[in-house]
């Protein structure tokens, strides 16, 4: 038996979508279940997302705390962002969040795994880097507002964030994951193994 996940499509006889947002919308699928049945499916349709555990020479990880108002908590995150534009290449939009978001840029570039966030009820796929051999980027800063204006930045040892994660004290989705599956990278093949920066990615294809 092969663990693997595989795309299938069951038979959608209707579709609407009753909201439209500035970046995400609401949809509802009519949809064919196994035994003929049809039933209705909400979920939010999402341009997916890439976030970066940019790792420096020190073994620190760059962190981020930014206020989340949906869960009305400040959360400590890696950096991300949305992929704004239909088909933008996955590592072309993460050096800008890196850049955007810490001011920082990195020469080496991985994909350190790929994930569905909520998949019973979202489409958001995000793809997650590892960035490493990080520098100061040059030029101004990029200019932030709303949240982001607000956003704190640190640099955190691994095992303290594997630590926070198991405690319960982190919960950002990106973040869990990204420090779980480098430490777990690092305690198998290594980084080497990872996959390459222009990996494809069916869950959104792109353009090189």
């Amino acid at each position: 038996m092969v663990i693997k996940d595989a795309p299938e499509e069951w038979r959608v006889t209707a579709t609407t979508t009753p909201f439209r947002g500035n970046k995400t919308s609401v949809r509802t699928d009519q949809v064919v279940m196994p035994d003929g049945s049809v039933v209705a499916r909400d979920y939010q349709v999402h341009p997916g997302s890439v976030a970066i555990l940019a790792l420096d020479d020190a073994g620190k990880v760059l962190v981020l705390r930014q206020y989340r108002h949906p869960v009305r908590q400040k959360l400590w995150e890696i950096p991300a962002g949305l992929l704004d534009v239909p088909g933008e290449n996955p590592l072309h939009a993460a050096q800008r969040e890196l850049y955007e978001e810490a001011h920082v840029k990195a020469e080496d570039w991985r994909v350190l795994t790929d994930v569905y966030t909520t998949p019973g009820g979202c489409d958001e796929a995000v793809r997650v880097f590892l960035a490493r051999d990080l520098s100061s980027a040059e030029g101004e800063r990029f200019e932030v507002s709303e949240e982001e204006a607000d956003m704190e930045l640190a640099r955190v040892e691994l095992a303290e964030l594997v630590r926070g994660v198991l405690a319960g004290e982190l919960h950002n989705n990106c973040l869990t994951v990204g420090v779980l599956a480098l430490t777990a990278a690092l305690a198998g093949d290594g980084v080497d193994a990872l996959r390459p920066a222009e990996a494809p990615w069916p869950a959104r294809p792109f353009e090189s």
